[in-house]
C-alpha cells in the first residue's frame, strides 16, 4: 500500500529544479539556467529588515499582511501605472499568491488558458487541483493573441492567465495587446490572474498593467526580482474583495503570513528607483542576443531576463543534453511547453559567464 495521493501522478519534479541540482555537482559550469537575479538586496533594504529583527518584529504578522505594505502596493502602482490597487494582501511571493488564487478558484474540470510557452507552476497547479490547463500556441512571436484566446473558450473556460513580461521568452505586451485580452475576458466573463513579477524589467517601450482594464483582475507581483529577493518570500495580490478574501482564509490554513521583517523592507523597497536594474538587464540581454542572433533563430525579449532561442536541428532535449555534456546549463523547453524545439536561457549572470555563453553555443550550434 502506498501512502502518496494519487494527485501526484499529476505532476512531475520541476525540469528547472533538476537543472539547479545538477549544477551544485558541475565544477565552473557556465551556467544561463538560474531564474533569479544576480544583485544582491539593496542595502537600504537589508538596514530596514536588520532593524526589523533587532527590534523584535519577528512574530506572525496579520494574515493578510502589515497595513504598510498594503498601502504602499497600491501606492506604488498608481506611481507608475496611474492605477491603484484594491483590496491588496500581501503572499509569500508571487507563487504564493498564485497557489491560493487557483486554490480558491478551480473546480474540477475548470478550463485555465495561459500561453505557450508558459512558466511551469501554471499548468502543474492547475492540475493538481483537478482543472484542465490548456496552453495556447503563441509561437514563433510568443504573443499571447485575443483572437487566439478567444477561439479557445469553451462553457467550462474559467480562468485566463497573463503573464507580462512573460518567462521564459522574455516577451512583454503592449497596453493595446492587453487591453484586447481584458475585453475578450470581459466579454466571456473570464476571470484574469496577471502575473507581473517581472514588470520592473521592461527594456523596450513603456512599462504597462492589465491592472484598470478589467474589474474581474487577480494582479500579483512581488520582491524576488524587482528587489534581488527571492529567499524573503513575500509578494502582494489585489483583485476582487470576495476572492482576496477567500484567498485570506486559505493563507491562515496554509502559510500563515509572509515572514514579517521582509514584509517591512518590501515597503522600502517599492520605494526604490528600478531602472538601475532594468538598464544593467537591457545590456546583458544585447550582449547575449546580440552574440548568439546570427547562429540561432531567436526572439529579441523586451522584458524579463530570459531568451527562448530554437535549438539547431529542432530538438531542445537533445541539445540541452548536449550542452550540459559541454559543461553549459540551460533549460529545455520542453519544460514550459507543448513543443520540445526551443531551450531557455537566462541573461541573470555576470557579464563574463554570458561572454563564455555565447562563445561556447555558437561553437555548439556548429
Amino acid at each position: 500500500m502506498s501512502f502518496i495521493a494519487d494527485r501526484m501522478d499529476c505532476i512531475d519534479a520541476s525540469g528547472i529544479r533538476k537543472v539547479f541540482a545538477l549544477a551544485a555537482k558541475m565544477k565552473n559550469p557556465i551556467n544561463l539556467s538560474i531564474g533569479q537575479p544576480d544583485y544582491d538586496v539593496d542595502e537600504p533594504v537589508k538596514e530596514i529588515a536588520i532593524q526589523a529583527i533587532r527590534a523584535g518584529f519577528n512574530t506572525y504578522t496579520q494574515t493578510w499582511g502589515i497595513q504598510e505594505l498594503r498601502d504602499e502596493a497600491s501606492a506604488y502602482y498608481e506611481r507608475r501605472f496611474g492605477t491603484p490597487l484594491h483590496n491588496v494582501m500581501v503572499t509569500c511571493g508571487v507563487s504564493g499568491g498564485l497557489f491560493l488564487g487557483l486554490m480558491a478558484t478551480v473546480n474540477p474540470g475548470d478550463e485555465v488558458l495561459c500561453g505557450d510557452p508558459y512558466f511551469v507552476m501554471y499548468k502543474h497547479l492547475v492540475t493538481l487541483l483537478g482543472g484542465v490547463c490548456k496552453p495556447i500556441d503563441t509561437y514563433p512571436d510568443f504573443k499571447l493573441k485575443a483572437e487566439a484566446v478567444e477561439a479557445a473558450i469553451t462553457e467550462k473556460t474559467k480562468i485566463l492567465v497573463v503573464n507580462s513580461p512573460a518567462n521564459p521568452t522574455g516577451v512583454t505586451l503592449s497596453k493595446d495587446e492587453l487591453e484586447a485580452l481584458a475585453a475578450v475576458a470581459k466579454r466571456h466573463n473570464l476571470l484574469v490572474f496577471a502575473d507581473e513579477i517581472y514588470e520592473q524589467l521592461q527594456y523596450d517601450g513603456d512599462p504597462c498593467t492589465i491592472a484598470g482594464m478589467y474589474d474581474n483582475v487577480l494582479l500579483m507581483n512581488g520582491f524576488s526580482k524587482m528587489a534581488g529577493m527571492p529567499g524573503w518570500r513575500v509578494g502582494f495580490a489585489a483583485g476582487p474583495e470576495d476572492l482576496i478574501q477567500e484567498m485570506n482564509t486559505l493563507q491562515q490554513y496554509s502559510f500563515v503570513c509572509a515572514p514579517s521583517f521582509a514584509q517591512k523592507a518590501a515597503v522600502h523597497a517599492l520605494r526604490m528607483d528600478p531602472s538601475v536594474h532594468a538598464n544593467a538587464y537591457r545590456r546583458k540581454r544585447d550582449i547575449i542576443y546580440n552574440g548568439l542572433k546570427d547562429r540561432f533563430n531567436i526572439v529579441k525579449p523586451t522584458g524579463a531576463f530570459y531568451m527562448f532561442p530554437e535549438a539547431p536541428g529542432g530538438d531542445g532535449d537533445a541539445f540541452v543534453a548536449k550542452a550540459i555534456e559541454n559543461n553549459i546549463l540551460v533549460i529545455p523547453g520542453s519544460v514550459f511547453s507543448e513543443r520540445k524545439t526551443h531551450f531557455r536561457i537566462s541573461f541573470a549572470a555576470p557579464d563574463e559567464t554570458l561572454e563564455r555563453g555565447v562563445e561556447a553555443l555558437n561553437r555548439l550550434a556548429q
